[in-house]
C-alpha cells in the first residue's frame, strides 16, 4: 500500500490537517473516494477503441453467417433472335427462331468451401475480440498510471504544505529569539526566505496536482475534486508468484497475434477450397410464336482453371506465407515480452527494496539529524541556516521517497495490467 511520508512529531497535527485538506477538498467532501479498480472500470466503459473493436467483431460474425449460405439464384429475362430487317422486322411472333425466354440459374458452392469462408470470418471476429481485449488493457494501464501520478502529486503538495507550516513556526521562533537577544535579524531573514522558497515550490506542486486531476478525469469522466481511495498493496502480485512463461499465453498482444495467425490459416483453407471451381446449372423456358413449339433448355457451366499453378496455387502460397510470418512474429514477441516482464519484476523489487531502506535507515537518520541540529541551534552553537539545511535535506528525502514509490507503482501497474485478471493482490 502506498504510504504518505512520515513527518516530524512536532508537526504531526499540522501535517495530518494538510493531508486531510488535500485528500478531501471542500467542494468534494461529499464524494466517495475513487479506487483504482473503479477508475479502470469507468475508463474502459467510456473508451472508444475497445468499443470499436467489439463492433468490428460483431460485423465479422454477421458476415460469417452470410458466407455460409449458397449464392442467390439468378433470374434472367431475354428476347432472342428478334428480326432486325425484312418483312418480319421487329416481330416477336412471325419468325420461328424468335423466342421470349426466362431462365433461372443457380451456382452450387460446395459445403466445405462455404464453411471455410464462414470460418475465416469467425476467425476475424476472434481477432477483433483479441484487439478489444488489448485496447481495454491499454486503457487500464494508462488510467492506472494517471491514478498513481495524481496520488503522488497530491502527496508532494501535502508534504510541502506541512513543511510550510513548520517553516512559519520557525519564522516565529527566530523573531522571538531576536527580541530576546538570543538571535539576529539575519536569522529572521533566512527563515522568511525558506518560507518563500517553499511557496515557490508550492506553485509548481499545485499546478502539477491540477494537471494530474484533469488527466485522470479525462479517463474516468469523474469530477476532478473527487478524492482518491487507498492505493492497492504493491508489495506482492499474483503474476510474480506463478511461473511467468506459462502465463504469457494470456498476454493480449500475443493472443492478438495468435488470432491473426488463425485468420491467415483460415484464409489458406479458403484458398485451398477455391482451387476447385463451383459449377452452375441453368433452366430456361423459351416461348415462340403460336405456330411454333415452345422450348426448354438445360445447361451446366463449369469454370476451367487452366492456369492453376499461376493463380489459385499462388493465392494459397501467399496465405500460407502470411500465416508463417505471423507465427514468427508471435514467437519473437513471446521472447520480447518475457524479457521485458522479467526486467519489470527486477525493477519493481529494487524499488521496494529502496523504499524499505529509506523507511528503515535513511528517514530515521534524517529525522535524528534535524532534531540534533535543532537542539544545537537552541543551545546557540549552530546558526539557523544549519537547521533549515537539515530540514531541506529531510524534505528532499521524503520527496525522493514519493518518486521511488511512484516508480514502484508504475511497474506494479504495468504488471497488473499485463494479463487480464492476473493481479490477485489488491
Amino acid at each position: 500500500m502506498l504510504r504518505l511520508p512520515r513527518l516530524s512529531s512536532g508537526a504531526s497535527g499540522v501535517s495530518a490537517l494538510a493531508l486531510l485538506l488535500i485528500a478531501w477538498p471542500a467542494s468534494g467532501a461529499s464524494l466517495t473516494p475513487l479506487s483504482l479498480a473503479e477508475a479502470q472500470q469507468r475508463a474502459v466503459a467510456r473508451a472508444a477503441a475497445p468499443a470499436a473493436a467489439d463492433l468490428r467483431a460483431r460485423a465479422a460474425r454477421e458476415k460469417a453467417v452470410a458466407a455460409a449460405q449458397r449464392p442467390d439464384p439468378v433470374l434472367s429475362l431475354s428476347l432472342v433472335n428478334l428480326p432486325a430487317d425484312g418483312p418480319d422486322r421487329f416481330s416477336t411472333t412471325r419468325d420461328f427462331m424468335t423466342m421470349r425466354s426466362v431462365s433461372l440459374m443457380q451456382t452450387f458452392t460446395r459445403e466445405d468451401k462455404r464453411q471455410a469462408r464462414a470460418d475465416r470470418y469467425l476467425r476475424e471476429a476472434d481477432a477483433e475480440q483479441a484487439e478489444q481485449t488489448l485496447r481495454a488493457n491499454d486503457v487500464r494501464r494508462e488510467v492506472s498510471l494517471a491514478w498513481f501520478q495524481r496520488r503522488a502529486a497530491e502527496q508532494r503538495l501535502a508534504l510541502l504544505q506541512a513543511q510550510r507550516s513548520e517553516a512559519l513556526l520557525q519564522v516565529d521562533a527566530a523573531a522571538a529569539a531576536q527580541r530576546a537577544g538570543r538571535g539576529s535579524s539575519a536569522d529572521v531573514l533566512v527563515a522568511r526566505d525558506a518560507v518563500v522558497q517553499i511557496d515557490q515550490a508550492l506553485l509548481a506542486a499545485e499546478a502539477a496536482v491540477a494537471t494530474a486531476r484533469r488527466n485522470l478525469a479525462r479517463w474516468t469522466d469523474e469530477p476532478v475534486e473527487r478524492p482518491l481511495a487507498d492505493a492497492p498493496t504493491m508489495d506482492r502480485h499474483g503474476l510474480v508468484d506463478r511461473p511467468l512463461a506459462a502465463q504469457l499465453a494470456q498476454h493480449p498482444g500475443l493472443a492478438q497475434l495468435a488470432a491473426r495467425e488463425a485468420v491467415a490459416v483460415s484464409a489458406a483453407a479458403v484458398a485451398r477450397a477455391e482451387r476447385e471451381p463451383d459449377w452452375s446449372a441453368e433452366l430456361m423456358f423459351s416461348q415462340r410464336g403460336s405456330r411454333y413449339s415452345n422450348m426448354v433448355s438445360i445447361g451446366v457451366s463449369v469454370p476451367l482453371p487452366w492456369d492453376r499453378p499461376q493463380r489459385q496455387d499462388r493465392e494459397l502460397a501467399a496465405s500460407l506465407a502470411q500465416a508463417d510470418a505471423l507465427r514468427a512474429e508471435r514467437v519473437e514477441l513471446e521472447r520480447q515480452v518475457l524479457a521485458m516482464v522479467e526486467g519489470w519484476i527486477d525493477g519493481w523489487r529494487a524499488a521496494l527494496a529502496r523504499l524499505a531502506l529509506i523507511d528503515r535507515e535513511r528517514e530515521p537518520l534524517a529525522q535524528q539529524r534535524v532534531e540534533a541540529v535543532l537542539a544545537a541551534y537552541r543551545g546557540g552553537t549552530v546558526p539557523l541556516g544549519a537547521v533549515l539545511d537539515a530540514r531541506r535535506s529531510a524534505l528532499a528525502l521524503r520527496m525522493e521517497r514519493i518518486d521511488i514509490e511512484l516508480d514502484a507503482a508504475r511497474v506494479w501497474a504495468a504488471l497488473d495490467t499485463l494479463i487480464p485478471a492476473a493481479g490477485d493482490a489488491r
